[in-house]
């Protein structure tokens, strides 16, 4: 049920963070799961530490956690971007 909980949430993440970068039109629905669940992990297992708390792989779903996932997958596609064309949006 947890892996479920974790490509619903990575996937509305991850669409969230397309939106907010503006490349929801350049990248489907598989890539906005990818990044929503890669940013939630990077970032739940740097930040989450520094600033105490679950992260949302324990399966805890509370503000802090989808904050956490969010910036996380807002820097993995700030990094995408800065990859394949060499400037961020």
């Amino acid at each position: 049920m947890g892996l479920i909980i974790l490509l619903v949430v990575g996937g509305l993440i991850g669409w969230v963070a397309s939106m907010i970068m503006r490349t929801d039109g350049q990248q489907g629905i598989i890539l906005n799961v990818v990044v929503g669940i890669v940013g939630a992990l990077i970032a739940g297992f740097v930040v989450t530490p520094l600033i105490g708390g679950a992260p949302i792989t324990s399966g805890v779903i509370n503000i802090q956690t989808i904050l956490v996932s969010l910036l996380g997958a807002i820097v993995l596609l700030a990094i995408i971007n800065l990859v394949r064309r060499g400037s961020v949006r």
